[in-house]
């Protein structure tokens, strides 16, 4: 009788344990994206998607909504149910946008969960150009001012307010030249149509190593790991100059705060994945994992420095 009572607590154990496993695995989360395929933000959606799915039985799928500058995604997300369901992966233009634009929400109403990933600004030049230095280029440029280019993605984004705050602290006048995409900024300084670009690290990092372009400086505070001869904007005389690209991860207004902040674990434990550092760090991407209270208070700085530039620089949206 013993071992019957035995045999039937064990089969009831069991068929809690087999439910208990099948609610976690039928658990979903989905994460928009408000950027076409194929950009450092899509492919950091991938990877902490399928880092997650496969390591904590939750199926997390991405889904790209482009369009409007990236509103069309977020509004989306403001309008989501707020139980964790559904997450956005948004990168500087979320808070640009709020500066530039009539929006239906609050970009700092969102519940942050956490700041995924930092990536340095880099100035180049055709490696055909005269310049060897960041004081080569801006010397050049103090002497015919508004004669050199600089191409970017914009208008008001995070590389034409980089150039913007680098003309500032070096008091020279380079024209911008405005292109829908990093690519086709960097296609166009690699025909010479432009004298610089301004761009994320990732875009040119390939161009750097085969020779065709020339990196002048980086702008986060310190050097880059992967290009460790590249001084940044900081070392070459401009001590308090910082820019970055950076993709976080944010839930709907009124999350509530432990929904939050087991997302937030989730996406930590995914970030220090040994496999998903080296991926991002190969493509110049470093993670950061600043969670919570803490990437508030940075989208909040970040908010506040945008705005101080694009009202001095007067940028605008046509």
């Amino acid at each position: 009788m013993r071992q019957l009572w035995f045999a039937v607590v064990g089969i009831l154990l069991a068929t809690l344990a087999c439910q208990v496993g099948a609610s976690r695995a039928e658990e979903a989360i989905k994460i928009v994206i408000p950027f076409p395929p194929g950009g450092s933000t899509d492919m950091v959606a991938r990877l902490l998607a399928d880092q997650i799915s496969r390591t904590q039985r939750i199926s997390v799928v991405v889904e790209n909504r482009p369009g409007a500058a990236t509103v069309i995604g977020t509004e989306a997300v403001a309008r989501a149910t707020p139980d964790g369901t559904t997450l956005l992966m948004p990168a500087n233009s979320f808070v640009i946008n709020r500066i530039v634009r009539k929006l239906n929400y609050d970009p700092l109403s969102f519940e942050p969960i956490c700041l995924l990933v930092r990536s340095a600004h880099v100035v180049a030049v055709n490696s055909a150009a005269p310049y060897r230095t960041l004081g080569d280029y801006l010397a050049d440029a103090r002497t015919r001012p508004g004669v050199l280019t600089n191409a970017s993605v914009g208008p008001a984004t995070a590389q034409q307010i980089a150039l913007e705050m680098l003309k500032r602290a070096a008091n020279v006048d380079i024209s911008f030249v405005p292109f829908p995409g990093n690519v086709p900024a960097v296609n166009a300084l690699l025909g010479n149509h432009v004298t610089s670009v301004i761009v994320n690290y990732q875009d040119v990092v390939e161009h750097l190593k085969a020779g065709k372009l020339r990196a002048l400086a980086t702008t986060l505070r310190t050097r880059l790991e992967d290009s460790p001869d590249v001084p940044t904007v900081a070392e070459s005389g401009f001590s308090d100059f910082e820019t970055e690209t950076w993709v976080g991860l944010v839930a709907p207004p009124k999350t509530p705060q432990a929904t939050a902040a087991r997302l937030a674990s989730l996406t930590v434990a995914a970030l220090q994945a040994p496999e998903v550092k080296a991926k991002l760090l190969a493509v110049g991407l470093s993670p950061a994992g600043l969670c919570g209270a803490g990437f508030a208070d940075y989208l909040q700085k970040q908010y506040d420095e945008y705005a101080r530039v694009i009202r001095a620089s007067n940028i605008v949206i046509q």
